[in-house]
């Protein structure tokens, strides 16, 4: 009850400079593109000749509280748009004000502070990367398309198993570990069985931010790391669209008003919808003969649609809902396939004369795969729930103060088969509450801290963990910051998959399993969470201009964690064994952007170790050295650069992996003493060395594209696009069979090409 207490009083404490605010003035409100309605996220609002001002959130709402009573000029200013001045009376009650920005041929003023750098120094940022689908479209364009999936490859601290059934593991977090929402919605599994795409289609895309340690009390139930994607509304102005075909795939996105936006009448209501899929299967049999006859076997359907409401005064309320779809189907190795779907509501009310906005969602959302393996018996796991949410901020000047609650609940179930060939199935169900509190204050955009508080209830063990959480920095200048965050995390609920293999499709997954040993390592397991500690401190520098460069440093201390029991004998030995381990190293990253020419280095250097009480080892996605250089270049001699080259390398240590010490035939009298040993067929078994104690060779691969551009009037755009993955044709290994030693590898050189239709 302490810590509830100490929410309690946080909130108490945050309500008296709220209540200030009667004494001055208030300016808020939203800012939107005139051109199709989308709010206008960090742009810039000023009151000319004070050091009031703000910055639009992702809803483009602002507020600017305690201002003195006066005439001001408040100055909209964003890079790329027409600047607004707009002279304001200002008294002691709130003014609502609603902008729309026109775009611009003209740029700012070189001398102009821009709202990426002001946004550096006036938030911590520390150990998060937002990605938009500017920055996404900069990549080479595998398959003829850019995507999410491929940017993710490049950020800091990021590892990818592979190309063909590859995971995402983020410092030293497994996938289950990593917290994936749209809009506010879970997904269970964001990513193709290929690897290369997304499920979403990256045109529907916000922005994204990227969380891979240390982020703030708002998120919990995941102890690596989170990926905040929002999706934009639809055209609020007019019907437009996109219609794209290319060697992998094909999609169509459609959005329009349904309720025009107009300049005197603040209303909309807008749809956008995607559906994207993919035909590799056919189309690499006919383009890549040197493959095989199996080819590429992926297969996948995607369907995405929201309706958004936005009234006059700035609230906004959105349903939306999914349906993704996977299918692999190697001929005598494995088929695999898995089906997600989901709907929700996401809402932001803004009280007209308080500087508050309230924020929230309502979800569900289900997973469910099967895996058939011809070697072994086939698996089903499936995960669906609810997740509800609700947020209140308060602002007060450059600080402000945010409390709010979770509510989940989800049914887990898993099929197998034991050794014996008897059928398993475990359901599992559960329901967890949270509270969470967070400050954020400014000091003169010298020191910035934000401490903050989660306390996580699960109900299915009746445990209650508080998770403090820190974010600071301190700018030493305007062109180096220092930063930090800290915090404690939790999650109850994992998955199965074999730690023996480097690429793995198949997950099953499980609430917190009880099936567990009571203690560990000499001490006593009050509840079967699994837990982690986070430590990330870095420093930014802006060396010159338009360069910054981002070094951080991090230590996960992984204090508790379940594992598949892999010294498990017999029926009688537990499923499960706990683990613990960390999770440490450094992340380089150097950004240039500016006018024609877009490059981003990233060097991660990581340590990953695990000990299962009785060996330390390296897990399977330990890489120590992974490299990242992306390039793109844009140039023409018009006006429009209708010219773009792009062009990826990537670098990346081998990772660990069990080695083979011998292969012999067994039999088994057919599971009895009188068995016909002598007629009876032997089964092939191998014997492994020490676990993960080899390393596979060193992955890398040089990926390449070029893009032309074709307008016609001004609304109607034709791009055309050819791409090369593995443009050197290396050979990196997908997969090796243990018996025959017969070696897969992951994409070769692959050639594509796209035309895209823009209207």
């Amino acid at each position: 009850m302490k810590y509830i207490h100490i929410v309690l009083l946080l909130v108490t404490l945050s309500l008296t400079p709220v209540l200030s605010n009667a004494q001055s003035g208030t300016i808020k409100g939203f800012v939107y593109d005139d051109e199709n309605g989308e709010p206008i996220s960090y742009c810039m609002m000023q009151l000319k000749g004070t050091q009031l001002g703000a910055m639009t959130e992702r809803s483009g709402a602002f507020i600017i509280t305690r201002i003195p009573e006066g005439t001001y000029v408040l100055s909209v200013k964003y890079f790329g748009y027409t600047t607004i001045e707009d002279t304001i009376v200002v008294g002691r009650s709130t003014i609502t004000k609603r902008y729309l920005l026109k775009k611009s041929n003209t740029m700012l003023d070189e001398f102009e502070v821009t709202a990426d750098a002001q946004r550096r120094v006036q938030e911590t940022r520390t150990s998060v990367i937002s990605i938009t689908p500017k920055e996404i479209a900069k990549m080479p364009s595998i398959g003829g398309q850019p995507d999410f999936a491929q940017y993710l490859q490049v950020l800091p601290g990021v590892i990818s198993t592979g190309d063909q059934g590859g995971q995402l593991y983020v410092r030293g977090g497994t996938p289950i570990q990593n917290m994936l929402l749209i809009d506010g919605m879970l997904l269970y599994n964001p990513f193709h069985s290929i690897g290369l795409f997304s499920v979403f289609d990256t045109e529907i895309i916000n922005t994204a931010d990227v969380y891979t340690g240390g982020y703030g009390a708002e998120f919990g139930g995941r102890i690596s790391s989170v990926m905040d994607i929002k999706t934009r509304d639809g055209n609020k102005k007019r019907t437009s669209g996109k219609i794209d075909l290319n060697s992998f795939g094909a999609k169509l996105l459609l959005e329009g008003p349904l309720v025009k936006l107009k300049e005197e009448k603040g209303t909309s209501l807008s749809y956008i919808a995607s559906i994207k899929g993919s035909y590799l299967e056919k189309s690499s049999k006919l383009l890549y003969p040197y493959l095989g006859e199996v080819g590429l076997p992926y297969n996948y359907v995607d369907l995405y649609g929201k309706l958004s409401l936005t009234t006059t005064e700035g609230s906004k309320v959105s349903i939306f809902g999914f349906r993704f779809d996977d299918q692999v189907n190697f001929p005598d190795i494995a088929q695999y396939g898995w089906n997600n779907w989901g709907a929700g509501t996401q809402f932001l009310v803004v009280p007209g004369n308080e500087p508050t906005t309230i924020s929230g969602t309502i979800s569900y959302s289900n997973y469910s795969s099967q895996l058939i393996d011809p070697a072994f018996y086939p698996k089903e796991s499936s995960i669906g729930g609810f997740l509800a949410n609700m947020a209140f901020n308060f602002y007060m000047g450059k600080n402000y103060f945010t409390a709010g609650f979770d509510l989940t609940g989800y049914k887990a179930y898993y099929k197998y088969f034991t050794r014996s060939g008897m059928m398993e199935e475990e359901v599992d169900y559960t329901t967890d509450v949270a509270l969470f509190a967070k400050y954020k204050y400014n000091y003169q955009d010298r020191l910035i801290i934000e401490p903050g508080i989660r306390l996580q209830y699960y109900a299915s063990m009746s445990a209650a963990v508080p998770e403090p959480r820190l974010a600071m920095k301190y700018n030493l200048s305007r062109k180096v910051r220092l930063k930090l965050s800290a915090g404690l995390f939790s999650q109850n609920f994992t998955t199965i998959t074999s730690d023996r293999d480097v690429v793995s499709l198949f997950s099953g997954f499980l609430s917190s399993p009880d099936r567990l040993p009571y203690e560990f390592d000499g001490k006593e397991m009050k509840d079967n969470l699994q837990k982690a500690a986070h430590l990330i401190l870095g420093v930014e520098l802006d060396i010159v201009k338009n360069v910054v460069i981002n070094v951080e440093g991090y230590y996960k201390r992984f204090t508790q964690l379940t594992t598949i029991n892999r010294y498990k004998m017999f029926e009688i030995n537990p499923d499960f064994i706990w683990e613990k381990g960390s999770a440490y190293g450094g992340d380089i990253s150097l950004k240039y952007d500016y006018k024609n020419l877009y490059i981003w280095a990233v060097y991660s250097l990581g340590f990953v170790d695990r000990y299962d009480g009785k060996i330390n080892y390296h897990p399977h996605f330990d890489r120590r050295h992974n490299v990242n250089l992306l390039v793109s270049y844009a140039f023409g001699k018009q006006t429009r650069k209708v010219w773009q080259t792009d062009l990826r390398w990537n670098y990346g240590s081998g990772f660990p992996f069990s080695q083979t010490q011998a292969i012999y035939p067994h039999v088994t009298m057919g599971g009895t003493f009188s068995g016909d040993y002598v007629r009876e067929n032997e089964e092939i078994y191998y014997l492994l060395a020490e676990l993960n104690t080899g390393r596979l060779p060193a992955y890398h691969r040089l990926d390449f594209s070029i893009k032309r551009k074709f307008y016609f009037g001004e609304r109607n755009l034709v791009e055309i696009t050819g791409s090369v993955t593995n443009l050197y044709n290396y050979k990196n290994i997908f997969y090796v069979d243990r018996v025959t030693a017969e070696i897969i590898y992951q994409m070769p050189l692959l050639y594509s090409f796209g035309v895209t239709w823009s209207f």
